[in-house]
């Protein structure tokens, strides 16, 4: 099989470095040598071991002997278009571009089942956890209800660095970026968008219809203050960024946001840069998928497995993908009840103490005039009825839902 990749970036050369190293394992697995014959980036390589570089394009497009091609340029300029004209020529293409995907996975999915080749990208969501395969093949006879996950690794690290080391939310990003483990414009990360994509593409899989991620509403974690933290773990809670989605009889609830997650839920323990996704289903009960959610080798190792899925089903397409869902399937996550954790300035928090609601002050000057409520399930119309009423004229100086509550 000869391949291409188009982009030698961190994952790029991670996939070279895989196919080039372990030639004789992935034969054993494919039942075919890979033969890397183009490698597509604008930049210049001279002490690269691969001699096959170019900044054309068409000379992958226009190449017969090229089946596969591996897209990891990442962004939709130009990998829609490229991966759109690969897919059109009958080549199988492979990528981690969660972005592409959860825009134009619908339209790119469709061509390949009508090119009878396919278009496969599990290391999409989880770096190199394999999450995708399950959802199609491992998990399809069962009736999937939830989708749970810790899908951002940097927002996980900077979390984790809050909590355990008292780290504020700048320090903890400072550390970050200075690991390599943030973008210098860390935005997609903090904000949630990262998280956003990678759940819409779950959440599609997992129930069959398209979710678009620009529809979701996502709030990230700049907010998250060491006050925050302090109260979640009194309560017996860990704070977390997670995308997560629920199918009902007539669509599905989708979000990203941080929530306080008690300490004996799955998900509360994934620490660091550790990615982990929580899958639910009538007769299944709870599946967990645990590991490191991105870096070149573990994502490079996704891409690759792709590769060696598409060489032993040559010739033949993979059914996978999603159908177009009516309008009104994304349901407004807003009439999702949660319960609520709310910071609130001042110290006179006795009428609060009542059925449904807890109520904590902790000690020290920082919180001297401040307390915490723990409300009961309430959706967010609810929330503001709640504070229009109760905390009217009070400062509200954080507002984190709950989750497994």
């Amino acid at each position: 099989m000869k391949i291409a990749i188009m982009g030698f970036g961190v994952v790029g050369s991670g996939i070279g470095e895989i196919v080039s190293s372990s030639q004789e394992s992935l034969k054993r697995k494919c039942g075919e040598d890979i033969e890397i014959v183009k490698i597509l980036d604008l930049r210049d390589f001279p002490d690269s071991k691969f001699k096959c570089f170019t900044k054309d394009f068409n000379d992958i497009l226009n190449d017969p002997e090229i089946e596969l091609v591996a897209e990891v340029m990442g962004g939709t300029k130009p990998a829609y278009d490229f991966t759109k004209q690969l897919l059109l020529a009958g080549k199988n293409v492979v990528t981690y571009n969660k972005e592409l995907v959860a825009k134009h996975g619908t339209e790119l999915l469709e061509i390949a089942k009508e090119k009878n080749v396919n278009y496969l990208f599990e290391a999409s969501v989880g770096g190199g956890i394999p999450i995708i395969r399950p959802l199609y093949s491992s998990l399809v006879s069962n009736e999937l209800t939830d989708v749970i996950g810790i899908l951002n690794g940097t927002t996980n690290y900077i979390l984790t660095k809050m909590i355990k080391d008292g780290e504020t939310f700048d320090v903890a990003l400072k550390g970050a970026q200075e690991n390599g483990y943030a973008e210098k414009d860390p935005t997609a990360d903090v904000e949630g968008h990262d998280t956003c994509r990678k759940i819409a593409i779950l959440a599609s899989l997992a129930f069959g219809k398209y979710v678009n991620s620009e529809d979701i509403q996502t709030e990230g974690i700049t907010k998250i203050t060491l006050q925050d933290v302090a109260y979640a773990n009194e309560f017996g809670g860990v704070i977390k960024l997670v995308g997560m989605a629920e199918k009902t009889e007539d669509g599905v609830y989708a979000r990203v946001c941080p929530v306080i997650l008690k300490k004996d839920h799955p998900l509360s323990g994934i620490d660091d840069v550790f990615n982990g996704i929580l899958v639910r289903g009538e007769g299944l009960g709870d599946v967990m998928f645990y590991g490191r959610g991105a870096g070149s080798l573990p994502t490079a190792s996704a891409v690759v497995s792709d590769i060696v899925e598409i060489i032993k089903h040559k010739g033949s397409h993979i059914v996978l993908g999603w159908v177009n869902g009516e309008d009104g399937y994304l349901k407004n996550a807003n009439d999702q009840a949660f319960r609520f954790y709310i910071r609130v300035k001042g110290s006179d928090s006795a009428e609060f103490c009542r059925e449904g609601f807890n109520v904590i002050a902790l000690d020290g000057d920082e919180y001297a005039d401040e307390f915490a409520i723990f409300t009961p399930k309430m959706t967010a119309a609810e929330l503001e009825e709640f504070k229009s009423s109760s905390l009217s004229g009070r400062d509200i100086l954080g507002t984190i839902r709950l989750v497994n509550e």
